[in-house]
């Protein structure tokens, strides 16, 4: 099969396969203009951070404590079951690996690991609670 052709209610939709990698073409929509598109990240190294974009990890603050942020946009669980103990406490001792918590990003649940040595001195999210990229979820004193 090389081709294939759809026609419903007056919209035809043809797609075919061809010898030559042409990507030249472009789709023009009168109307308006649309933004360029963003990158995304790769979900191989959900804890490496991309250049310009803020790191799982930051630099301490005022207070001198290290902010361990979201890599991505989801739903904070400090457990991986309901019924589970969690995975850190407030005072807990943490080493670069350690899980610290589960962000469920489309049904996939990505296991954020500690990059730094520190006590945990914040839990700043509930358990089950929407989480931004870059919001604030942990605060370690090195």
């Amino acid at each position: 099969m090389d081709s294939i052709e759809i026609e419903r209610g007056g919209t035809r939709i043809r797609i075919a396969k061809t010898a030559s990698a042409d990507t030249g073409s472009a789709l023009v929509v009168p109307g308006g203009s649309t933004p360029p598109p963003v990158p995304m990240g790769s979900a191989a190294a959900p804890g490496l951070a991309q250049e310009g974009s803020p790191s799982s990890e930051t630099s301490p603050g005022d207070s001198g404590l290290i902010e361990i942020t979201s890599p991505m946009v989801g739903t904070f669980y400090r457990a991986p079951a309901p019924d589970a103990s969690s995975y850190v406490e407030v005072g807990a001792t943490v080493s670069p690996g350690d899980t610290l918590c589960i962000i469920e990003a489309m049904k996939l649940m990505n296991e954020l690991e500690c990059e730094v040595s520190g006590v945990i001195r914040e839990i700043c999210v509930e358990s089950s609670a929407p989480v931004e990229y870059g919001q604030v979820l942990f605060r370690v004193s090195p």
